[in-house]
């Protein structure tokens, strides 16, 4: 089994390796597959991740095989496995899963075509992880020594556990912060309103009022003045310090309207990071390099 699926499998030296090939794509670097195909098995809802992926293979010449959840065997007890080599044995290329079991993948270790993780679970998400790094690096031209505080709902987030384990292994400072309910102790707790004096990344997390609501007691309103980005809190961080979220936002709880897009957001630039890391990604597979 190849692709990415994890970024523990990677070493620190092969993750700089993939940003700074993102970084030479972004720059107008172009290398093409015309002849390949991919499919995108999204189990879950996604925008960013299933539409980033895709517009990352359209750029590297690939052509795209969209699989509908709702129109496929599915509904009628298929399994992940099963479907996975179905799209192998039709003669694609790879395929881009995104799953709500905790590390699908190991059902798949027979699969021999590249599978790409487009998150798992509350496990993993590499390829939001690799966006993150490369925005944190482009801002910085570094990572060690520098400090990182994630912000909400850490216990079920896959990308607060990758982003974690890797920035840790980079050398970063890594800390969290929000309701007690969702501290796993993965990290040291800060206060946010000491986060945000001290950190040169603040990293939100969106929250799922859909799911924890009731857990936590407290209003969206109540979450926004306790826990979020308000505009007096980023007017208190550092000169250089940035503002980060993985999407999507929830414009006025985790962070005010205002702040969304203010001049130390780098929320979209993300999104736009995390098509050349998707490209850099696949086409080291493709390549047989991953």
């Amino acid at each position: 089994m190849r692709g990415l699926l994890t970024l523990k499998d990677l070493s620190v030296e092969k993750i700089i390796e993939l940003i700074k090939y993102a970084e030479k794509l972004k720059k107008g670097y172009r290398i093409s597959y015309p002849d390949k195909k991919i499919a995108t098995l999204f189990f879950e809802n996604s925008t960013r991740t299933q539409y980033s992926f895709q517009v990352a293979m359209m750029n590297l010449g690939i052509k795209v095989v969209d699989f509908d959840t709702q129109l496929s065997s599915i509904a009628k007890g298929e399994s992940l496995y099963d479907t996975v080599r179905t799209f192998e044995a039709l003669g694609v290329d790879g395929v881009v899963i995104r799953h709500s079991q905790d590390e699908y993948f190991k059902e798949l270790e027979t699969i021999k075509i590249p599978i790409f993780n487009g998150g798992d679970g509350k496990s993993n998400h590499p390829t939001q992880s690799l966006l993150d790094l490369m925005t944190i690096h482009e801002e910085f031209g570094k990572f060690e020594g520098l400090k990182v505080c994630m912000v909400g709902d850490i216990s079920h987030s896959r990308v607060a556990h990758t982003n974690i384990e890797i920035m840790r292994r980079l050398g970063m400072d890594v800390y969290i912060s929000g309701p007690e309910e969702f501290n796993d102790h993965s990290a040291p707790w800060i206060s946010l309103d000491e986060a945000c004096k001290t950190m040169d990344v603040v990293m939100l997390l969106r929250v799922q009022f859909e799911r924890h609501q009731e857990k936590m007691k407290i209003s969206v309103e109540e979450y926004h003045q306790k826990y979020g980005m308000t505009v007096e809190r980023m007017q208190s961080m550092k000169e250089k310090a940035i503002i980060m979220h993985p999407a999507p936002i929830n414009r006025g709880v985790e962070i005010a309207d205002e702040v969304a897009e203010c001049e130390k957001s780098r929320i979209y630039k993300q999104m736009t990071n995390g098509v050349y890391i998707r490209m850099a990604v696949i086409s080291d597979a493709l390549d047989g390099n991953l």
